[in-house]
């Protein structure tokens, strides 16, 4: 079909637009035709092997299936005749005949028993070969069919059951699977009646390489497939109905997925994706089955104060189901008097100066900006900061310098676009699972993709390129591409000169690092950087993605220059397909920001030391506001070790878990006259807090998040507040009035209304809007107009519209391998849990995942060292030393060891180096030298 056509449905005449198929157009005109194995959802292509859609078409012999049949001309279909409704009939009795009982069914709410009901088909066992048993439990936890050696049943998941005698072969497991997550998981194993999903191999599925991001959950019709969450304690059947849903958005990661939440008895049950703008209905694991840690034990549910007789001590550890040798509990009047009286006399003996606070990324934006807020205009300081210091501030300076923005200027969607897509520094599967989805699928579209990160990773099985270059070498493999764009005239020339400046100095400077000089460097051979170079730059439309491996350097900053270079000297940015996009953390770590919650910004990225700026923002908030930039996370614990700082407000953060050289850290927290922790649990930082305020978690408050692709989105309440528990936003205001300032706001849209007068960026995006449309990317340029997802189309928001080169030189890493420490340390995360683990840990599902901690190692390096996969290490560097056990991981090079430093039994950053890049100020997490051992017995 070429354009649109008219044909007759149902007796109407009716228009399809071109690629429409029957059962759509029938769908859009109000008839729905029954479907199986086409799920009516992004990314899902019409099968038709199910034949639940047949329709009569006029003249032809046999019914079509209208999922995939497209309108001719002329064309008459019968889609409510007895022919075509009596054939679908047939096929769900046949389809019912071979299924367990309807209250035997994994799911007796499932889309195939709704179709029942909606087509008065009853079930019955005219069809059936014989009574239907349901699949037994066997010593492997397996049931098995008489005729097929592929389990019928299997509980070895976690958070999934397959009880496969409800499975229909739809086919859609596997597309959700293959096609839609792209994880290449589940097929059809055997053949003809005898065919039925499988894993991997016939893995049982706990043992797979399932990645448990549910879609196929989400998909399966049936509830073969289905969480067990929602089933009895034998995970056959369904034991629980939701009794509400509410729509919101995922707690965890910078994509920012939308969420349909499912409540029973004020307890959350379930998490669905939703249909919206980042992911299109799909979650990874932490989103659907990370939920639970809510509803966990640990919850801190009464004010704690500190007791008169628990001294501090930097290396304490405290039980959060026993913390009463240290903590007694408290009326909220008390522990409010307590935090406000602490602070506010640190403030008026010392001066605001001698105050510190540290927001949270996790928090909405009205919380961020009025957590800024407070300790600017109550505290008199502007040492405030949150997570992103630890994470993209590197890469923020860089931008903020070259470009004149902090965001990012295509969102990862623009990858369907591209023709080349680079991915460096960053580790989208596990950090970004529904984003690495859009890659994967560009990737097996055609898309060039460029993978470059020291250690190997899933993403590099898509790849043109996969380059495993030296730690810490970034400058050099980047430079030596910039040499080859500017020395074979790969720039472009127009575009420079509209729209760039410096130029000239960057084509001096990577004249010096011709790819065969850097080859020794960096590790990658001449002819490869040449032939990535020539890819990225020649490519109509190329993108970048980047992540912590780029900014968590002495050189972070230098890193993401390179990168600015390569695309504004090539102008691949400010077109579809084109930009730099640093993929961020945290799930409004772009919100926070964005609402000034740095040392050295107001909202929108306004300094703090312009005295236009500032006096803007002391007419708004009626109070006069420190001229100085404030200290960064790192240096406010320099700072109280030296005395400087004395009194720390801490909201929705673990420093004592995230910062680098953990043992100092916790020393600095020890050290504070007086520490306010706002927190949901009883979190290491908490176990050297003075006063602890129980906080709202994600699930329990209304808010606006803001996400990596620049889209504002709402999160709503979905259960209750526990015990005595208040609204993070309610603690707030009420300890600024304590201090001083008298705040009177009816909730966060009053806030968030506040926060947009200051916020040219947040123009035409009213919190109405946001209610309204669920996702709105700002900048908008009306309030009836959609947000730009693609920025910089005709300039850069500097001074002079321009944007500005900044060359790079040769910085290595702090600290080296040596003769004592012969091993690069490199930290990060796991799929499964999330930053400090302080919510991922008490998710029951992903702990039984990923449940103890873990040092990754090649294995060539196992079995130098006298190691096997399984044993004991302590790996140590000049800070510290921690015990876990070891992993081969072939994605680690050698001379290499991996930590995630999610876990309390083992942190990372007891080990990590403080050096800080002098521009970004975040410390040099991904490289410092290390030395393993088999840990004692």
């Amino acid at each position: 079909m070429s354009g649109p056509v008219t044909f007759t449905l149902d007796g109407r005449e009716v228009e399809a637009q071109e690629g429409e198929t029957i059962w759509t157009v029938a769908k859009r005109t109000g008839t729905m035709i029954p479907h199986l194995c086409h799920l009516d959802q992004p990314g899902y292509r019409p099968d038709g092997n199910c034949r639940a859609c047949m329709v009569e078409i006029e003249g032809e012999r046999v019914l079509a299936a209208s999922c995939i049949r497209r309108p001719t001309e002329g064309m008459v279909v019968d889609t409510a005749g007895d022919r075509s409704r009596k054939a679908r009939e047939m096929v769900f009795e046949l389809l019912a005949a071979d299924m367990p009982a309807r209250e035997a069914s994994p799911d007796d709410k499932a889309q195939f028993w709704t179709w029942m009901d909606r087509m008065g088909v009853k079930q019955n066992r005219r069809y059936a070969e014989g009574p239907h048993e349901p699949a037994q439990d066997q010593g492997d936890q397996h049931g098995h069919s008489h005729a097929s050696q592929i389990p019928l049943r299997d509980v070895t998941h976690p958070a999934m059951a397959v009880n496969l005698d409800a499975c229909i072969r739809c086919g859609l497991c596997v597309r959700a699977c293959r096609e839609v997550q792209v994880n290449d998981v589940i097929g059809m194993g055997e053949r003809g009646d005898h065919a039925l999903p499988i894993f991997d191999f016939a893995d049982p599925m706990g043992d797979s390489t399932c990645v448990a991001c549910g879609e196929c959950v989400q998909a399966c019709p049936t509830g073969a497939l289905f969480e067990k969450s929602l089933m009895d304690e034998d995970w056959r059947t369904r034991e629980v109905e939701p009794d509400r849903y509410v729509d919101s958005v995922c707690p965890y990661c910078g994509v920012g997925c939308q969420t349909r939440v499912a409540v029973k008895d004020d307890r959350i049950v379930q998490v669905d994706g939703r249909d919206g703008p980042a992911n299109e209905n799909r979650l990874c694991v932490k989103g659907r089955f990370g939920y639970d840690y809510v509803m966990s034990p640990e919850r801190l549910t009464k004010p704690l104060v500190r007791r008169d007789d628990a001294p501090k001590r930097g290396d304490i550890r405290v039980d959060p189901l026993n913390p009463w040798d240290v903590f007694r509990e408290a009326t909220w009047e008390e522990a409010m008097e307590r935090a406000a009286g602490g602070l506010g006399s640190i403030r008026d003996t010392h001066g605001g100066g001698a105050l510190s606070g540290f927001g949270s990324a996790k928090g909405s934006n009205e919380e961020a900006y009025l957590f800024q807020k407070l300790v600017r205009a109550g505290f008199g300081t502007n040492n405030v900061d949150h997570c992103t210091r630890l994470c993209h501030a590197s890469s923020v300076a860089a931008l903020m310098e070259g470009v004149g923005s902090g965001a990012v200027s295509a969102p990862f969607g623009a990858v369907d676009d591209a023709d080349c897509v680079i991915i460096i520094g960053a580790r989208p599967n596990q950090n970004h699972p529904v984003a690495a989805t859009y890659f994967k699928q560009a990737a097996k579209r055609g898309t060039k993709l460029i993978v470059i990160d020291p250690r190997g990773q899933e993403m590099n099985r898509f790849a043109e390129y996969a380059l495993q270059f030296k730690p810490g070498t970034d400058v050099a493999l980047l430079n030596a591409m910039l040499n080859v764009i500017v020395e074979e005239k790969l720039y472009d020339q127009q575009y420079v000169q509209a729209h760039v400046d410096g130029f000239e100095a960057l084509a001096a400077k990577v004249r010096d690092f011709p790819p065969e000089a850097m080859e020794a460097v960096c590790g990658i051979d001449a002819q490869t950087i040449r032939e990535v170079a020539r890819l990225y730059a020649k490519s109509e439309r190329s993108i970048i993605f980047w992540g912590m491996g780029i900014s968590q350097h002495v050189h972070g900053t230098d890193n993401s220059r390179c990168l600015i270079a390569l695309a504004l000297i090539t102008g691949h940015i400010g077109r579809p397909g084109t930009g730099l996009h640093p993929l961020r953390g945290q799930n409004n770590v772009q919100g926070a920001s964005d609402a000034g919650l740095i040392p050295m910004y107001f909202a929108d990225y306004k300094s703090v030391e312009n005295p236009d700026v500032r006096g803007m923002y002391e007419d708004a908030w009626g109070r006069q506001l420190d001229p100085q930039r404030g200290l960064t996370v790192v240096e406010i614990m320099d700072a109280v070790m030296e005395g400087e700082i004395r009194g720390m407000y801490v909201m929705g953060e673990n420093p004592a878990m995230s910062d680098p050289d953990q043992t100092h850290a916790r020393e600095a927290l020890a050290k504070l006259d007086c520490l306010v922790v706002q927190d949901i649990f009883l979190t290491e930082t908490a176990w050297h807090a003075d006063v602890v305020l129980p906080a709202s978690a994600h699930a329990e408050k209304l808010g606006t998040y803001t996400n990596t692709n620049r889209e504002v989105q709402i999160g709503r309440p979905a259960i209750p507040l526990p015990g005595e528990a208040r609204q993070d936003l309610g603690i707030i205001i009420d300890l600024a009035n304590r201090l001083g300032l008298d705040w009177r706001y009816d909730g966060p849209a009053e806030v968030y209304e506040e926060m947009r007068a200051l916020m040219p960026s947040l123009d035409n995006i009213s919190w109405s809007r946001v209610e309204r449309e669920g996702a709105v990317t700002y900048p908008a340029k009306a309030e009836d107009m959609p947000g730009e997802a693609i920025i910089f189309t005709d300039g850069f928001p500097t001074k002079d519209g321009r944007g500005k080169l900044v060359p790079a030189d040769l910085v290595p890493p702090d600290e080296l391998p040596d003769a004592e420490y012969p091993f690069v340390l490199t930290t990060g995360r796991l799929l499964e849990h999330w930053h400090t683990g302080a919510m991922t840990r008490r998710a029951k599902a992903l702990d039984a995942i990923e449940p103890e901690a873990q040092a990754m190692l090649h294995p060539r390096d196992l079995t130098r060292l006298g190691l096997a996969a399984g044993d004991a290490v302590t790996v140590m560097t000049r800070r510290g030393e921690i015990s876990m056990i070891a992993r081969a991981d072939r994605d680690v090079p050698e001379g290499m060891v991996f930590t995630p430093f999610c876990w309390v039994e083992a942190p990372a950053n007891v080990l990590t180096n403080p050096k800080l890049d002098p521009y970004g100020k975040i410390p040099e997490f991904k490289v410092c030298a290390a030395r393993v051992e088999r840990a004692d017995a």
